[in-house]
């Protein structure tokens, strides 16, 4: 962890420099073109995902709310690219990988350019565009019809040349052409309604933001008042979310207990509300810049020690870095 001033400089301007490359228009679904940046190979892991995980939820009855089980996530799902080693991956695997691992939640950040999604932590586009991810996710449930998958759906770095919010863009561009893909209910719902459908965990207004005008009804779950790098409860009236999102990590033991507190609080708490404990974050070099692999070096081994020794119980979603075949089975098996 010790850098001299001088490196973290160096580090910082080659990131500044990295995120130019991504302000060019972007036709829908288009890939921004930039420079080449560091790929993650595939790990050992994909080969080694059980048949339990693809399927994990198919034996658990219809009637179980989504609030009732401990849920596999994944941080930043699409985040695989990188110009500077530990500033910006959090995965490992493609996301077909991580929902056959057991994942059942995707955070996926959005970024709005010439109304149309792509895929960016951050500054950095991850070559991937939202169409990219319903199809992965449709992919999936062709060959997985009684799954469920939690998506957030976040805007994420500066929109450009839109002539649609990011609202309408979501609306007009990509749940018109898949409204039987998408779960659009306000409130959690149980399995058996969601079988084969994607849940929206909403982090983006259900409004024009440009004008204010409301574009219809209120839809998806709303996590609009989401705080930041906090632990939080927002209450809609028709859902209730408990979350830890501390994600600016100085101190991985602070960050450990952070994580436990609201795992022990879903086991105990009000059974009809969302709990969600975030165990990703970043050490900031200098304050500012990230290093993602000091904390997921850390808290992944613990998450294993802790579902390991863990009793049956609701422990809420868990997203994490760098999701692989041996932690969403221990948290999985809470479940039975």
């Amino acid at each position: 962890m010790k850098k001299t001033s001088l490196q973290a400089l160096c580090l910082f301007v080659s990131i500044i420099l990295s995120s130019t490359a991504c302000k060019k228009a972007l036709q829908p679904d288009e890939a921004i073109p930039g420079n080449s940046p560091r790929k993650t190979t595939t790990s050992t892991a994909a080969r080694l995902i059980s048949v339990a995980a693809t399927d994990w939820m198919a034996s658990i009855s219809d009637n179980i709310n989504l609030a009732n089980l401990s849920i596999p996530g994944s941080h930043d799902a699409c985040a695989r690219y990188e110009p500077i080693a530990g500033t910006a991956i959090c995965q490992s695997l493609s996301l077909g990988d991580q929902l056959n691992a057991g994942s059942r939640f995707l955070d996926i950040r959005c970024r709005n350019v010439n109304d149309s999604f792509a895929i960016h932590h951050g500054s950095i586009y991850q070559h991937l565009n939202f169409t990219d991810v319903l199809n992965a996710c449709k992919t999936f449930f062709a060959a997985h019809p009684n799954e469920t998958i939690i998506m957030s759906v976040k805007e994420e770095y500066t929109a450009s040349g839109n002539t649609l919010s990011f609202e309408q863009v979501f609306l007009q561009h990509y749940y018109a052409s898949n409204s039987n893909l998408f779960y659009m209910g306000t409130s959690v719902p149980n399995l058996g309604a969601v079988r084969g459908k994607i849940v929206l965990l909403r982090r983006f207004n259900a409004y024009d933001s440009a004008t204010g005008a409301a574009d219809g009804n209120l839809y998806g779950i709303d996590a609009t008042n989401w705080g930041d790098n906090t632990t939080f409860t927002t209450s809609t009236g028709t859902a209730t979310l408990h979350v830890e999102d501390d994600y600016v990590v100085n101190n991985n033991n602070t960050k450990w207990s952070e994580i436990t507190a609201n795992l022990s609080n879903a086991l105990s708490g009000d059974p009809t509300a969302l709990y969600i404990s975030f165990t990703s974050g970043y050490y900031p070099i200098l304050g500012f810049i990230p290093n993602i692999p000091d904390v997921s070096n850390t808290i992944n081994p613990d998450i294993n020690s802790y579902f390991g020794a863990a009793t049956h119980g609701r422990y809420g979603i868990i997203p994490m870095d760098f999701v692989d075949a041996t932690r969403p089975a221990a948290i999985i098996g809470t479940d039975y």
